[in-house]
Protein backbone atom coordinates (compact mmCIF):
# COMPACT_ATOMS: atom_id res chain seq x y z
CA UNK A 1 0.00 0.00 0.00
CA UNK A 2 1.42 3.25 -0.85
CA UNK A 3 0.15 7.22 0.05
CA UNK A 4 1.38 9.49 -2.36
CA UNK A 5 1.79 12.97 -2.04
CA UNK A 6 -0.65 15.33 -4.23
CA UNK A 7 2.58 17.59 -5.12
CA UNK A 8 3.74 15.75 -7.61
CA UNK A 9 5.56 12.98 -8.16
CA UNK A 10 8.80 13.32 -4.83
CA UNK A 11 12.42 13.11 -5.25
CA UNK A 12 14.00 9.75 -4.95
CA UNK A 13 15.26 11.16 -1.39
CA UNK A 14 11.52 11.46 -0.04
CA UNK A 15 10.61 8.01 -0.63
CA UNK A 16 11.07 5.95 2.30
CA UNK A 17 10.60 2.55 2.69
CA UNK A 18 8.46 1.91 6.88
CA UNK A 19 8.95 -1.52 8.56
CA UNK A 20 6.90 -1.89 11.25
CA UNK A 21 5.39 -5.14 12.27
CA UNK A 22 2.45 -3.82 14.40
CA UNK A 23 -0.01 -2.97 11.29
CA UNK A 24 -2.11 -0.72 13.50
CA UNK A 25 0.47 1.47 13.90
CA UNK A 26 2.02 0.77 10.53
CA UNK A 27 -1.37 2.44 8.91
CA UNK A 28 -1.21 5.31 11.32
CA UNK A 29 2.39 6.21 10.46
CA UNK A 30 1.81 6.17 7.10
CA UNK A 31 -1.34 8.43 6.76
CA UNK A 32 0.61 10.81 9.19
CA UNK A 33 3.58 11.24 6.56
CA UNK A 34 1.62 11.79 3.92
CA UNK A 35 3.89 14.69 2.63
CA UNK A 36 6.31 11.91 1.75
CA UNK A 37 5.52 8.37 -0.84
CA UNK A 38 6.18 5.89 1.86
CA UNK A 39 5.48 1.88 1.14
CA UNK A 40 4.36 -0.15 4.04
CA UNK A 41 5.95 -3.48 5.33
CA UNK A 42 5.56 -5.72 8.27
CA UNK A 43 8.91 -8.36 7.59
CA UNK A 44 12.28 -8.46 7.14
CA UNK A 45 11.79 -10.18 3.88
CA UNK A 46 9.51 -7.88 2.20
CA UNK A 47 11.19 -5.23 3.74
CA UNK A 48 14.35 -6.53 1.58
CA UNK A 49 11.84 -7.33 -1.17
CA UNK A 50 10.60 -3.57 -1.13
CA UNK A 51 13.33 -1.55 -0.75
CA UNK A 52 15.15 -0.63 -4.00
CA UNK A 53 17.87 2.19 -4.95
CA UNK A 54 15.26 4.72 -5.41
CA UNK A 55 14.53 4.14 -1.47
CA UNK A 56 16.67 6.93 0.48
CA UNK A 57 15.08 7.03 3.92
CA UNK A 58 14.04 3.58 5.78
CA UNK A 59 12.38 3.85 8.90
CA UNK A 60 12.82 0.74 10.68
CA UNK A 61 11.42 -1.23 13.75
CA UNK A 62 14.16 -3.52 15.32
CA UNK A 63 11.28 -6.03 16.64
CA UNK A 64 10.58 -7.72 13.81
CA UNK A 65 8.55 -11.33 13.40
CA UNK A 66 10.13 -14.51 13.53
CA UNK A 67 11.84 -12.24 16.81
CA UNK A 68 9.18 -9.37 17.57
CA UNK A 69 11.11 -9.21 21.15
CA UNK A 70 14.26 -9.20 20.45
CA UNK A 71 16.72 -7.26 17.89
CA UNK A 72 17.97 -10.06 15.90
CA UNK A 73 15.80 -9.67 12.52
CA UNK A 74 15.97 -6.25 12.41
CA UNK A 75 20.00 -5.64 13.13
CA UNK A 76 20.01 -8.17 9.42
CA UNK A 77 17.75 -5.97 7.82
CA UNK A 78 19.49 -2.92 8.42
CA UNK A 79 22.84 -4.49 7.88
CA UNK A 80 21.07 -5.97 4.43
CA UNK A 81 20.13 -2.11 3.26
CA UNK A 82 23.41 -0.61 4.59
CA UNK A 83 25.61 -3.21 2.70
CA UNK A 84 23.35 -2.67 -0.72
CA UNK A 85 23.17 1.06 -0.21
CA UNK A 86 25.56 2.56 2.59
CA UNK A 87 24.07 6.40 1.92
CA UNK A 88 20.39 5.35 2.78
CA UNK A 89 19.32 7.12 5.85
CA UNK A 90 17.87 4.18 8.61
CA UNK A 91 15.84 5.53 11.41
CA UNK A 92 15.47 3.39 14.03
CA UNK A 93 12.11 3.15 15.86
CA UNK A 94 12.82 1.15 19.83
CA UNK A 95 11.06 1.31 22.98
CA UNK A 96 12.58 3.04 25.78
CA UNK A 97 13.61 -0.40 27.53
CA UNK A 98 15.89 -0.50 23.84
CA UNK A 99 17.87 2.70 23.91
CA UNK A 100 21.25 0.94 24.16
CA UNK A 101 20.15 -1.70 21.14
CA UNK A 102 19.35 1.74 19.11
CA UNK A 103 22.11 2.69 19.77
CA UNK A 104 24.12 0.32 18.69
CA UNK A 105 21.97 -0.09 15.65
CA UNK A 106 23.83 3.75 15.47
CA UNK A 107 27.04 2.60 15.97
CA UNK A 108 26.21 0.01 12.96
CA UNK A 109 26.01 2.88 10.84
CA UNK A 110 22.00 3.79 11.22
CA UNK A 111 21.45 7.36 10.96
CA UNK A 112 19.33 8.41 13.40
CA UNK A 113 16.66 6.60 16.46
CA UNK A 114 13.00 8.06 17.98
CA UNK A 115 11.58 6.44 20.78
CA UNK A 116 7.97 4.72 20.66
CA UNK A 117 5.28 6.00 21.32
CA UNK A 118 6.09 7.99 18.35
CA UNK A 119 5.94 11.77 18.05
CA UNK A 120 4.82 12.50 14.24
CA UNK A 121 6.32 16.01 14.72
CA UNK A 122 9.67 15.11 15.67
CA UNK A 123 10.05 12.44 13.63
CA UNK A 124 9.46 14.57 10.33
CA UNK A 125 12.13 16.34 11.84
CA UNK A 126 14.76 13.53 11.57
CA UNK A 127 13.55 12.41 8.82
CA UNK A 128 13.79 15.99 6.42
CA UNK A 129 17.16 16.32 8.51
CA UNK A 130 18.42 12.73 6.78
CA UNK A 131 16.46 14.47 3.68
CA UNK A 132 18.95 16.63 3.78
CA UNK A 133 21.91 15.11 4.39
CA UNK A 134 21.21 12.63 1.65
CA UNK A 135 20.46 14.61 -1.09
CA UNK A 136 23.85 16.71 0.19
CA UNK A 137 25.65 13.29 -0.11
CA UNK A 138 24.23 12.91 -3.27
CA UNK A 139 25.13 16.52 -5.41
CA UNK A 140 28.83 15.75 -3.78
CA UNK A 141 29.28 12.57 -5.37
CA UNK A 142 27.95 14.04 -8.46
CA UNK A 143 30.14 16.92 -7.51
CA UNK A 144 33.31 15.03 -7.57
CA UNK A 145 32.43 12.78 -10.78
CA UNK A 146 31.82 15.76 -12.72
CA UNK A 147 35.25 16.93 -11.22
CA UNK A 148 36.57 13.66 -11.91
CA UNK A 149 36.03 14.03 -15.18
CA UNK A 150 37.20 17.59 -15.78
CA UNK A 151 40.48 17.11 -13.54
CA UNK A 152 41.17 12.77 -13.46
CA UNK A 153 42.45 12.40 -10.08
CA UNK A 154 41.86 15.70 -7.74
CA UNK A 155 38.66 15.63 -6.01
CA UNK A 156 37.83 18.87 -4.56
CA UNK A 157 35.26 21.29 -3.24
CA UNK A 158 36.88 24.13 -1.72
CA UNK A 159 36.94 27.32 -3.27
CA UNK A 160 40.43 27.20 -2.79
CA UNK A 161 40.55 23.86 -5.00
CA UNK A 162 38.02 25.74 -7.32
CA UNK A 163 40.46 28.56 -8.07
CA UNK A 164 43.33 26.00 -9.05
CA UNK A 165 41.22 24.14 -11.26
CA UNK A 166 40.25 27.78 -13.16
CA UNK A 167 43.86 28.42 -13.55
CA UNK A 168 44.38 24.25 -14.70
CA UNK A 169 41.66 24.38 -17.58
CA UNK A 170 42.70 27.77 -19.15
CA UNK A 171 46.60 27.70 -18.53
CA UNK A 172 46.63 23.99 -19.89
CA UNK A 173 45.47 24.73 -23.81
CA UNK A 174 48.81 26.79 -23.99
CA UNK A 175 52.24 25.33 -24.19
CA UNK A 176 53.28 28.25 -21.29
CA UNK A 177 55.85 26.33 -18.91
CA UNK A 178 54.27 26.03 -15.31
CA UNK A 179 56.10 26.11 -12.15
CA UNK A 180 53.83 24.06 -9.86
CA UNK A 181 54.33 25.06 -5.62
CA UNK A 182 53.08 23.42 -2.46
CA UNK A 183 54.17 21.58 0.54
CA UNK A 184 54.86 17.99 0.49
CA UNK A 185 51.97 15.67 0.17
CA UNK A 186 49.44 18.66 -2.06
CA UNK A 187 49.12 16.66 -4.94
CA UNK A 188 51.74 18.33 -7.30
CA UNK A 189 51.96 15.33 -9.35
CA UNK A 190 48.25 15.01 -10.04
CA UNK A 191 48.43 18.35 -10.89
CA UNK A 192 50.52 18.34 -13.76
CA UNK A 193 48.87 15.01 -15.49
CA UNK A 194 45.99 17.44 -14.91
CA UNK A 195 47.47 19.37 -17.00
CA UNK A 196 49.14 17.00 -19.98
CA UNK A 197 45.53 15.49 -19.98
CA UNK A 198 43.68 18.84 -20.91
CA UNK A 199 46.22 19.71 -23.36
CA UNK A 200 46.67 19.20 -27.01
CA UNK A 201 49.59 17.07 -26.23
CA UNK A 202 47.40 14.66 -24.32
CA UNK A 203 47.65 11.81 -27.06
CA UNK A 204 51.70 11.63 -26.63
CA UNK A 205 53.51 11.25 -23.22
CA UNK A 206 53.53 12.57 -19.68
CA UNK A 207 57.46 12.04 -18.92
CA UNK A 208 58.25 12.70 -14.94
CA UNK A 209 61.41 12.59 -13.01
CA UNK A 210 62.05 13.43 -9.48
CA UNK A 211 65.53 15.48 -9.43
CA UNK A 212 65.64 14.47 -5.59
CA UNK A 213 65.77 11.32 -6.07
CA UNK A 214 68.57 10.19 -8.66
CA UNK A 215 72.64 10.91 -7.92
CA UNK A 216 73.74 14.03 -9.44
CA UNK A 217 76.25 11.83 -11.45
CA UNK A 218 73.10 10.40 -13.43
CA UNK A 219 70.60 13.16 -13.63
CA UNK A 220 71.88 14.64 -16.44
CA UNK A 221 72.20 11.65 -18.10
CA UNK A 222 68.43 10.39 -17.41
CA UNK A 223 67.54 13.72 -18.35
CA UNK A 224 69.41 14.41 -22.20
CA UNK A 225 70.58 10.86 -22.78
CA UNK A 226 74.62 9.64 -23.38
CA UNK A 227 76.17 8.17 -26.15
CA UNK A 228 78.25 4.52 -25.94
CA UNK A 229 80.90 4.78 -24.11
CA UNK A 230 80.16 7.92 -22.71
CA UNK A 231 81.45 7.20 -19.31
CA UNK A 232 81.79 3.78 -17.25
CA UNK A 233 78.85 1.64 -17.90
CA UNK A 234 77.69 3.46 -21.07
CA UNK A 235 77.59 0.43 -23.41
CA UNK A 236 74.97 1.90 -25.74
CA UNK A 237 73.32 4.60 -26.52
CA UNK A 238 71.07 5.87 -24.73
CA UNK A 239 67.48 8.49 -24.99
CA UNK A 240 66.79 10.88 -21.73
CA UNK A 241 63.52 12.13 -20.92
CA UNK A 242 63.23 15.10 -22.77
CA UNK A 243 63.59 12.60 -26.22
CA UNK A 244 60.85 10.36 -24.55
CA UNK A 245 58.65 13.40 -23.89
CA UNK A 246 58.77 14.57 -27.48
CA UNK A 247 55.42 16.20 -28.37
CA UNK A 248 54.57 15.70 -24.70
CA UNK A 249 55.25 17.04 -21.90
CA UNK A 250 58.55 16.81 -19.16
CA UNK A 251 57.69 17.41 -15.35
CA UNK A 252 60.70 18.16 -12.89
CA UNK A 253 59.78 17.00 -9.86
CA UNK A 254 61.54 18.66 -7.00
CA UNK A 255 63.57 21.17 -9.42
CA UNK A 256 64.79 23.14 -6.35
CA UNK A 257 67.12 19.69 -5.76
CA UNK A 258 68.59 19.75 -9.10
CA UNK A 259 72.87 20.70 -9.02
CA UNK A 260 73.69 24.04 -10.49
CA UNK A 261 75.29 22.97 -13.18
CA UNK A 262 72.35 20.98 -14.91
CA UNK A 263 70.57 24.11 -14.42
CA UNK A 264 72.67 25.93 -17.02
CA UNK A 265 72.33 23.18 -19.17
CA UNK A 266 68.37 23.04 -18.48
CA UNK A 267 68.29 26.76 -19.09
CA UNK A 268 69.86 26.60 -22.72
CA UNK A 269 67.50 23.80 -23.15
CA UNK A 270 64.90 26.14 -22.65
CA UNK A 271 66.11 29.31 -24.45
CA UNK A 272 67.20 27.05 -27.88
CA UNK A 273 65.19 23.71 -27.31
CA UNK A 274 68.13 22.00 -28.46
CA UNK A 275 70.54 20.08 -26.45
CA UNK A 276 73.43 17.41 -26.79
CA UNK A 277 73.57 13.78 -25.67
CA UNK A 278 75.87 13.34 -22.89
CA UNK A 279 79.17 12.44 -24.50
CA UNK A 280 77.42 13.35 -27.78
CA UNK A 281 78.33 16.38 -30.66
CA UNK A 282 74.84 16.14 -32.14
CA UNK A 283 72.75 18.52 -31.43
CA UNK A 284 69.29 17.52 -31.17
CA UNK A 285 65.85 19.31 -30.90
CA UNK A 286 62.41 18.02 -29.18
CA UNK A 287 58.81 19.64 -28.76
CA UNK A 288 58.27 19.19 -25.23
CA UNK A 289 56.28 21.15 -22.57
CA UNK A 290 58.15 21.43 -19.01
CA UNK A 291 56.42 21.57 -16.33
CA UNK A 292 58.39 22.07 -12.73
CA UNK A 293 57.72 21.11 -8.90
CA UNK A 294 58.95 22.25 -5.86
CA UNK A 295 58.19 22.27 -2.07
CA UNK A 296 61.29 24.50 -1.31
CA UNK A 297 61.27 28.14 -1.23
CA UNK A 298 62.93 28.89 -4.17
CA UNK A 299 63.49 32.80 -3.61
CA UNK A 300 65.56 31.66 -0.37
CA UNK A 301 67.29 29.06 -2.79
CA UNK A 302 68.29 31.90 -5.25
CA UNK A 303 69.48 34.17 -2.55
CA UNK A 304 71.81 31.61 -1.44
CA UNK A 305 72.96 30.77 -4.71
CA UNK A 306 72.01 27.73 -4.98
CA UNK A 307 69.69 28.13 -7.77
CA UNK A 308 69.83 30.42 -10.88
CA UNK A 309 67.18 33.34 -10.91
CA UNK A 310 67.11 33.37 -14.77
CA UNK A 311 66.25 29.81 -15.23
CA UNK A 312 63.27 30.27 -12.27
CA UNK A 313 61.88 33.04 -14.47
CA UNK A 314 62.17 30.88 -17.68
CA UNK A 315 60.74 27.76 -15.53
CA UNK A 316 57.65 30.10 -14.04
CA UNK A 317 55.75 31.39 -16.93
CA UNK A 318 52.71 30.21 -15.16
CA UNK A 319 52.87 30.32 -11.13
CA UNK A 320 49.98 27.73 -10.09
CA UNK A 321 50.43 27.77 -5.97
CA UNK A 322 48.40 24.61 -4.18
CA UNK A 323 46.95 24.79 -0.63
CA UNK A 324 47.23 22.93 1.82
CA UNK A 325 44.98 20.49 3.13
CA UNK A 326 44.06 22.32 6.25
CA UNK A 327 43.52 25.44 4.20
CA UNK A 328 40.84 23.88 2.00
CA UNK A 329 37.65 23.68 3.94
CA UNK A 330 35.18 21.49 3.19
CA UNK A 331 37.87 18.80 1.11
CA UNK A 332 38.80 16.59 4.00
CA UNK A 333 35.60 15.01 4.70
CA UNK A 334 34.96 15.01 0.37
CA UNK A 335 38.29 13.64 0.45
CA UNK A 336 37.71 11.31 3.25
CA UNK A 337 34.51 9.50 1.73
CA UNK A 338 36.42 9.49 -1.80
CA UNK A 339 39.43 7.42 0.03
CA UNK A 340 37.03 5.17 1.83
CA UNK A 341 35.07 4.70 -1.01
CA UNK A 342 38.18 3.95 -2.96
CA UNK A 343 39.79 1.55 -0.72
CA UNK A 344 36.40 -0.20 0.05
CA UNK A 345 36.62 -1.52 -3.44
CA UNK A 346 40.24 -2.37 -3.19
CA UNK A 347 40.10 -3.97 -0.52
CA UNK A 348 36.60 -6.01 -0.86
CA UNK A 349 35.35 -3.59 2.26
CA UNK A 350 32.02 -2.49 2.71
CA UNK A 351 32.83 0.14 5.34
CA UNK A 352 30.44 2.80 6.21
CA UNK A 353 31.80 6.23 7.21
CA UNK A 354 33.46 7.34 10.01
CA UNK A 355 31.66 7.16 13.76
CA UNK A 356 31.64 10.95 15.27
CA UNK A 357 34.70 11.09 17.16
CA UNK A 358 36.39 10.00 14.08
CA UNK A 359 35.21 12.89 12.15
CA UNK A 360 36.22 14.96 14.94
CA UNK A 361 39.73 13.50 14.85
CA UNK A 362 39.88 14.03 11.35
CA UNK A 363 38.79 17.85 11.67
CA UNK A 364 41.23 18.17 14.80
CA UNK A 365 44.43 17.11 13.25
CA UNK A 366 46.46 19.42 11.14
CA UNK A 367 47.78 17.20 8.49
CA UNK A 368 51.38 18.36 7.65
CA UNK A 369 51.58 15.23 4.94
CA UNK A 370 48.48 16.73 3.53
CA UNK A 371 46.46 14.82 0.87
CA UNK A 372 49.04 12.17 0.58
CA UNK A 373 49.35 11.56 4.03
CA UNK A 374 45.35 11.36 4.48
CA UNK A 375 45.31 8.46 1.98
CA UNK A 376 47.95 6.24 3.76
CA UNK A 377 46.28 7.01 7.07
CA UNK A 378 42.37 5.60 4.91
CA UNK A 379 43.90 2.85 3.80
CA UNK A 380 45.76 1.77 6.79
CA UNK A 381 42.30 2.44 8.53
CA UNK A 382 40.43 0.59 6.10
CA UNK A 383 42.37 -2.65 6.52
CA UNK A 384 42.29 -2.49 10.19
CA UNK A 385 39.02 -2.25 11.10
CA UNK A 386 37.04 -4.62 12.91
CA UNK A 387 33.61 -2.60 12.79
CA UNK A 388 31.16 -1.17 10.00
CA UNK A 389 32.35 2.23 11.02
CA UNK A 390 35.97 3.87 10.84
CA UNK A 391 37.27 4.83 14.24
CA UNK A 392 39.23 7.62 15.59
CA UNK A 393 41.55 4.57 17.09
CA UNK A 394 41.57 3.17 13.47
CA UNK A 395 42.72 6.12 11.96
CA UNK A 396 45.36 6.72 15.31
CA UNK A 397 44.28 9.93 15.59
CA UNK A 398 42.73 11.22 18.88
CA UNK A 399 40.73 14.44 19.37
CA UNK A 400 39.50 16.39 22.63
CA UNK A 401 37.44 18.00 20.35
CA UNK A 402 33.70 17.72 20.25
CA UNK A 403 31.95 16.24 17.24
CA UNK A 404 31.19 19.77 15.07
CA UNK A 405 27.75 21.55 15.24
CA UNK A 406 26.55 20.73 11.97
CA UNK A 407 22.92 22.13 13.27
CA UNK A 408 22.02 24.79 10.65
CA UNK A 409 19.81 26.58 12.44
CA UNK A 410 22.21 27.08 15.21
CA UNK A 411 25.07 27.54 12.26
CA UNK A 412 23.36 30.29 10.69
CA UNK A 413 22.11 32.25 14.50
CA UNK A 414 26.39 32.22 15.17
CA UNK A 415 26.72 33.92 11.97
CA UNK A 416 23.75 35.83 12.02
CA UNK A 417 24.90 37.65 15.70
CA UNK A 418 28.52 38.01 14.63
CA UNK A 419 26.81 40.09 11.63
CA UNK A 420 24.58 42.12 13.89
CA UNK A 421 27.83 42.83 15.86
CA UNK A 422 29.44 44.05 13.10
CA UNK A 423 27.39 46.05 11.78
CA UNK A 424 26.56 47.66 15.33
CA UNK A 425 29.99 48.36 15.40
CA UNK A 426 30.49 49.90 11.96
CA UNK A 427 27.59 51.98 12.89
CA UNK A 428 28.67 53.32 15.93
CA UNK A 429 25.68 51.73 17.72
CA UNK A 430 23.53 53.61 15.28
CA UNK A 431 20.58 51.18 14.51
CA UNK A 432 19.51 52.95 11.33
CA UNK A 433 22.89 52.72 9.47
CA UNK A 434 23.23 49.12 10.55
CA UNK A 435 20.00 48.15 9.31
CA UNK A 436 21.04 49.70 6.50
CA UNK A 437 24.67 48.25 5.84
CA UNK A 438 22.43 44.64 6.87
CA UNK A 439 19.92 45.29 4.17
CA UNK A 440 17.36 45.15 6.65
CA UNK A 441 14.92 47.00 8.49
CA UNK A 442 15.29 48.79 11.89
CA UNK A 443 12.29 46.63 13.66
CA UNK A 444 14.33 43.27 12.25
CA UNK A 445 17.10 44.34 13.96
CA UNK A 446 15.14 45.06 17.36
CA UNK A 447 13.88 41.41 16.82
CA UNK A 448 17.40 39.74 15.91
CA UNK A 449 18.44 41.70 19.31
CA UNK A 450 15.63 40.19 21.16
CA UNK A 451 15.84 36.91 19.74
CA UNK A 452 19.77 36.78 20.73
CA UNK A 453 18.68 38.69 25.01
CA UNK A 454 16.26 35.85 24.77
CA UNK A 455 18.80 32.81 23.75
CA UNK A 456 21.28 34.38 26.50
Amino acid sequence: MKSVANSGPPAGSRRILLVEDDGGLRRQMQWALEPYEVTSTGTAAEALGQFGGDIGIVILDLGLPPDPDGASEGLKVLDAILNQAPRTKVIILSGNSDRGVALNAVERGAFDFISKPVEIDVLKLIIDRAIRMYDLEKENQALRLSRDQRLPGIVYGSQAMDRVARIIERVSRTDATVMILGESGTGKELVASALHNLSARAQAKLIAINCASIPETLLESELFGHERGAFTGAIKQTRGKFELAHKGTLFLDEIGDMPLALQAKLLRFLQSREFERVGGRETLSVDVRVISATNQPLATLISEGKFREDLYYRLNEIQLDLPPLREREGDLTLLAQYFLNLFNRELSRSLRGFSEEALAALTDYKWPGNVRELENRLKRAAIMADGPLITSQDLQLTSGAKPRDLNLRDQLRRVESAVLKEALAAAGGNLSRAAKMMGISRQQIYNMMAEQKQRA
